[in-house]
């Protein structure tokens, strides 16, 4: 690839397949039936509203927001904000009035991009409170406009009333007036307290990455992608859609995230980004699908799982090669097509991947590659390669990324993927980034004796017990996460004698458990109460932590009904538990339990 920013990739991808009308760039489902976009008509789109923004007197280097849910548009708006040189400003569409309008007034959005009436109507009500805001541009056309709003095809309207040489022309203008160190785009962390920090990226933090991903995975325009994690974030963004752009692969949209598993069978991909919870989520349904068999059909599919994951784990003998070779054909392969059997590998990010699910995945034959990174680094600093992958970490790092671990155990980082700095926040960013260009990541780790990185926990997370000990929660919290009982759980113990937890049970499986027990199921929040659940979660946490040391092994524990969720604002959007809070809206329960004798 020859291009130095976004734009650029843009028009030499499609100019490379601008003789391949067959040829999808991206395809969405609409009424039910996946419809395609070749590059062509994508240029196309880009182009119009690239010239109707213009037209409306956005310029390069303003700001213009982006509220949607994963669609065509909102990949289309992305590409025409950038390709004039703008710089666009993606939010989830969880965020409140509040957030929206912090995030906008920081940042002085002149236009916005928002996809339903929903959404429309949210910043409608905060508009006034928004001075620099002039436009709002619905994508939905059925979706009712006034004064100050436009549709999306308005927009797109106003560029197709120039004439189409003049309108491509002046479109392939302001994308050569782009430079590599401009701001692409400003994203806006999430974080577990206080307001959210702008994270500039450049188009070459952007590019460099992709390229060096593309240095390392073996992509081409043969490829199918499935994507599903909000594009508004930089996991997505870069490893979901701009490398499957930039190898001429098909991206699918995914409906929503409801529908993922059902759109994976459907579509076939044979590359998917995802999240751990999705291994998880499906791990948990083919073994619950298997257990409800009966008879010899149980007994077989039982056998060849247990067989696969012995043999994924590398227990290679020619009589263990055999028999995994016969569990494949009987069971393993079934399996895999029904979940995609095209599926080369998944790329995994934005939390840690459970040993098991890395295991179970590996029997079915296709891997998981575990990476790492951060919004601030655009965002992949490590991963795991094809054919070389090694469970429990998370790789090596990219070829022009450098890692290193700090006296106190924090990973540092630099690279020409390092972001710009945060948005109006200069102290901020001198307190990221050193005068070297090493960027604090806020997370501890080490790397092994194979150069391959292993996370252990946020630094900002460590505890403290009232006897000085250090206590890193995350492992302690993935390991208790190996009982299928235990969908969420928070370690609690700064400045405390002992480690207690809160302890979110897995409906289903607590459901099934009760059912096979006689226990009454129609009350989930007496059954979370039950002592018979209590001492089931009891016996299985006892034996999980043998491992730990005496002051980090839990000692007592709370069973929540409600789960940590984005919507109680227990969750940031991408799905990290936001601790202060938790701790805030349990205190006083919290106290129980350091008085509590149970």
């Amino acid at each position: 690839m020859q291009a130095t920013t976004i734009p650029g990739m843009f028009l030499e991808v499609c100019n490379r397949f601008s003789a391949s009308p067959d040829k999808i760039a991206y395809s969405r489902k609409v009424n039910g039936i996946w419809q395609h976009v070749s590059h062509i008509q994508l240029f196309n789109d880009v182009c119009d509203l690239a010239n109707g923004l213009l037209e409306l007197g956005i310029k390069a280097g303003d700001r213009v927001g982006i509220v949607s849910e994963n669609r065509l548009e909102w990949i289309i708006a992305d590409f025409a904000i950038t390709g004039i040189g703008g710089i666009d400003v993606p939010v989830f569409t969880t965020l409140s009035e509040q957030q929206l309008a912090y995030v906008f007034n920081n940042c002085e959005t002149r236009a916005v991009f928002v996809s339903n009436t929903l959404i429309a109507e949210k910043l409608q009500r905060i508009r006034a409170s928004i001075p620099s805001l002039e436009v709002v541009i619905v994508m939905n056309a059925d979706v009712p406009i006034s004064h100050g709003m436009l549709h999306f095809s308005d927009v797109a309207e106003l560029g197709q009333r120039i004439p189409e040489k003049q309108r491509v022309k002046r479109f392939y203008d302001h994308t050569s007036n782009v430079q590599p160190e401009d701001i692409l785009t400003l994203i806006y962390t999430s974080g577990t307290t206080g307001n959210p920090k702008g994270v500039m990226l450049t188009h070459d933090n952007l590019l460099s990455n992709i390229k060096a991903s593309l240095s390392v995975f073996n992509l081409s325009a043969t490829d199918t992608f499935l994507s599903y994690l909000p594009m508004c974030h930089s996991y997505e963004r870069m490893s979901g859609y701009y490398l499957a752009f930039a190898v001429g692969g098909t991206t699918f949209i995914a409906e929503s995230i409801e529908t993922v598993a059902e759109n994976m069978k459907e579509v076939q991909p044979t590359i998917m980004t995802s999240v751990p919870r999705l291994f998880e989520r499906i791990r948990i349904r083919i073994e619950q699908t298997v257990s409800r068999e009966s008879g010899v059909k149980k007994h077989l599919g039982m056998w060849a799982l247990n067989t696969g994951k012995r043999y994924a784990a590398g227990n290679h003998t020619p009589a263990s090669t055999l028999t995994f070779r016969v569990a494949r054909t009987l069971v393993l392969s079934k399996i895999r097509n029904r979940i995609g059997g095209n599926l080369r590998f998944f790329i995994s990010g934005g939390a840690a991947l459970r040993y098991e699910d890395g295991i179970f995945f590996k029997a079915l034959g296709i891997p998981i590659l575990e990476g790492y990174g951060l919004t601030e680094t655009s965002p992949v600093l490590t991963v795991n390669r094809e054919g070389e992958e090694k469970l429990g970490t998370v790789g090596t790092p990219l070829p022009n990324v450098e890692i290193k671990i700090a006296e106190d155990g924090e990973i540092l980082a630099r690279g020409p993927n390092v972001m710009a700095g945060y948005w109006a926040d200069e102290e901020a960013t001198r307190a990221m980034i050193d005068c070297e260009g090493w960027l604090s990541t806020g997370d501890i780790g080490v790397i092994d004796t194979d150069g391959r990185l292993r996370i252990t926990d946020r630094k900002k997370h460590l505890i403290v017990s009232s006897g000085g000990k250090n206590i890193v929660p995350l492992p302690i919290e993935s390991k208790l996460q190996e009982c299928k009982y235990i969908n969420q759980v928070m370690l609690v113990g700064d400045g405390r004698e002992y480690c207690t937890a809160l302890i979110v049970p897995d409906q289903d499986a607590v459901l099934e458990w009760a059912a096979r027990r006689n226990l009454p199921t129609q009350n989930w929040d007496e059954l979370v109460r039950s002592e018979e659940l209590f001492s089931e979660i009891k016996i299985a946490i006892g034996s999980l932590q043998t491992g730990f040391a005496k002051y980090e092994q839990v000692r007592r524990f709370l069973l929540l009904s409600e789960p940590f969720t984005v919507e109680n604002e227990l969750l940031t959007p991408t799905l990290k538990v936001r601790r202060n809070a938790v701790l805030a809206k349990y205190s006083s329960q919290i106290e129980l339990l350091y008085q509590s004798k149970k």
